[in-house]
């Protein structure tokens, strides 16, 4: 069943076009994954698929009946809303029925809109639905719905954008980055959702490891033209690098019979009308396909590294506290040359805290770091450039120096580097801030690239770069000859430029695994998990007492006891995990200690309550 066509779409930006004649559908349960350089048009596309752009040519065909969300970059949220407000705000029927139900309880006075609150709640299949809609929430760390919108991060604002867009179960999600600002296990928990659910999904990701497990087709916008790849991201390279081949040598059979009829078309004299005109035709079809190679303008990373002598930077007995929270004990540690180690760990954890201690950016409470005199180290963090007012692009690169040392003695101009990350003379001379995200993170690497650092740490280097640029910095990381230090959620990235991990654990425990991501992930699975009693599935529905030795309102405050002994439940979970997982400060931990407490107490007399009722029931 076609969902979403679309059909012959065009787009041009002044002299610039984008794409032309651009069509593909959208089917029933396909989990597509849209694929196109930065600045090609990928975002137009999205944006035109939802409305929110206009193509010159052609149209987007609909489904009726299909209902669609979209999750963008930069979700569009009330601010004075809370995170509960927000997700009844959405238009959907099962939680306004939710809603209505839970307004009900609040006032069992009214028998009326109690009954037909509760027959609501049976039409629509409503009594597990709450629970899931808090599970969603809880795995991606939303566990105050009474915040609001506008004191969330920008990270928390993405999380309950996507929250709820899975709790409306759409028939087709479209997803703009969906994995940025989600941290390992929530990645991994929405794969297994997206595993699970029946929904059909349109996506642009850089998380080829998230693409892989999830897409099971492709979709390419290379160089205005639109080609399709019926499997995951593996098969998508394996047949993309065979299209190019083929193409390639399509393009040379061209070339050689180019210059065989050029030289049929010189020789035939001007006057002769015998010319066959098919053949003329034929030779300016042979000509643009002899000259349509692709113009591919690859990025070039290369570095002259410094020296690095026996001494590298070795960490000696260091501790850390932040109050009562312990993120470094005694831990001590030598780096090798040429070592090449991924950092993973919840947040909270003390990874970039570990970082700034080895760039003696924060000071230990105790030890010591020792750096050796030839290491030099280049530190790619996530806040990036921060550029004076009207800077240029030329003008950040020429801060280093008019030319810039290469390997084996060459010398570049500051405007040649330039071109070799991506920036052409004119984007050269463009104010710093009118650059795109992936852009001004090409940029930044460059700086940090041009210093020639032999001990190379990097920050989530993968945020905002395309797949090509991605490839490409994978490559020149794997020729790389010095130390390498990576903090990343890009699994794949880990997986193809780390030789082992750093495990942050929490409480200063590090553990050096001895392998990659994926090895670590088939080792942890591999342990045998500690066993939980096993937790009976309530069907609330099913479970409506019989209320035959109670009077009405002691039948309204049963079924309201019920629900609220529910609800402290959960909410006494998701502090009980908050205190397990480690990641409260000194502050955090007393609130949290005394709303524990009043829960706790609440529960006992809920039940105790539940349990009289009960039992004036069964008499």
């Amino acid at each position: 069943m076609n969902y979403l066509s679309v059909e012959n779409i065009s787009k041009s930006f002044g002299a610039r076009t984008l794409f032309e004649n651009v069509s593909f559908g959208i089917n029933k349960d396909q989990k597509i994954a849209f694929v196109a350089k930065n600045g090609t048009g990928k975002s137009t596309i999205l944006n035109i698929i939802n409305g929110l752009d206009f193509p010159d040519t052609g149209q987007i065909v609909m489904r009726k009946g299909i209902r669609m969300e979209f999750l963008s970059q930069e979700p569009n949220l009330q601010d004075e809303l809370t995170i509960e407000e927000s997700i009844f705000a959405s238009d959907n029927d099962i939680l306004k029925v939710i809603e209505r139900y839970e307004k009900a309880l609040e006032n069992m006075d009214d028998q009326e809109a109690y009954q037909l609150a509760f027959d609501q709640m049976d039409q629509y299949n409503a009594w597990d639905f709450e629970t899931q809609y808090k599970q969603i929430l809880f795995k991606l760390k939303l566990e105050d719905l009474k915040l609001k919108v506008k004191n969330l991060s920008g990270g928390q604002r993405k999380r309950l954008a996507l929250a709820i867009v899975l709790i409306n179960k759409p028939d087709l999600l479209i997803l703009d980055e969906p994995t940025n600002h989600l941290d390992l296990e929530m990645i991994e928990w929405l794969e297994d959702y997206f595993a699970k659910e029946s929904i059909t999904l349109f996506m642009v990701t850089h998380d080829r490891f998230f693409l892989e497990r999830v897409c099971n087709e492709i979709i390419e916008l290379d160089n205005g033209k639109i080609y399709q790849y019926k499997g995951n991201y593996s098969y998508y390279l394996q047949k993309k690098e065979e299209r190019i081949a083929s193409e390639n040598a399509s393009i040379d059979k061209a070339k050689n019979l180019f210059v065989k009829e050029l030289d049929w078309m010189r020789r035939q004299p001007k006057a002769r009308t015998t010319k066959s005109k098919s053949r003329q035709d034929d030779f300016y079809i042979i000509k643009e396909k002899a000259h349509s190679r692709r113009k591919e303008h690859q990025l070039e990373l290369e570095i002259n590294m410094e020296r690095m002598g026996s001494k590298i930077i070795e960490l000696h007995n260091v501790s850390l506290n932040y109050g009562d929270k312990v993120i470094l004990k005694n831990y001590n540690y030598t780096f090798n040359r040429g070592e090449r180690i991924g950092i993973i760990g919840k947040n909270g954890t003390g990874k970039s805290t570990f970082l700034n201690i080895l760039t003696q950016t924060i000071q230990p409470d105790a030890g010591k770091v020792v750096i050796g005199e030839t290491i030099k180290v280049g530190y790619y963090t996530q806040s990036g450039i921060n550029p004076k007012p009207e800077q240029k692009v030329i003008d950040i690169i020429k801060e280093y120096g008019e030319y810039i040392p290469l390997t084996k003695g060459r010398m570049i101009s500051a405007g040649q580097l330039l071109e070799r990350f991506l920036f052409d003379r004119k984007k050269q001379h463009d104010f710093v801030e009118k650059l795109s995200g992936g852009e001004l993170k090409r940029l930044y690497l460059c700086t940090v690239l041009i210093q020639n650092p032999n001990f190379l740490i990097l920050d989530e280097p993968t945020n905002d770069l395309d797949i090509v640029t991605l490839n490409v910095l994978e490559n020149f990381l794997l020729d790389y000859p010095g130390c390498l230090l990576v903090v990343s959620h890009d699994r794949y990235f880990m997986d193809k430029i780390v030789d082992h991990l750093f495990v942050f654990r929490g409480e200063g425990e590090i553990e050096d695994f001895p392998g990659n991501y994926s090895d670590f992930r088939a080792y942890e699975d591999s342990v045998e998990p500690i066993k939980e009693e096993p937790k009976e599935k309530v069907n609330w529905k099913e479970n409506q007492p019989k209320k035959a030795g109670l009077s009405f309102n002691e039948q309204k405050e049963y079924a309201k006891i019920e629900r609220e002994i529910k609800d402290l439940e959960y909410k006494k979970k998701e502090i009980e995990d908050l205190f397990s997982a480690g990641t409260l400060s000194d502050e955090e931990l007393v609130v949290k200690g005394v709303d524990l407490q009043k829960i706790i107490d609440a529960l006992e007399e809920k039940e105790m309550r539940w349990f009289e009722l009960s039992e004036k029931m069964e008499s």
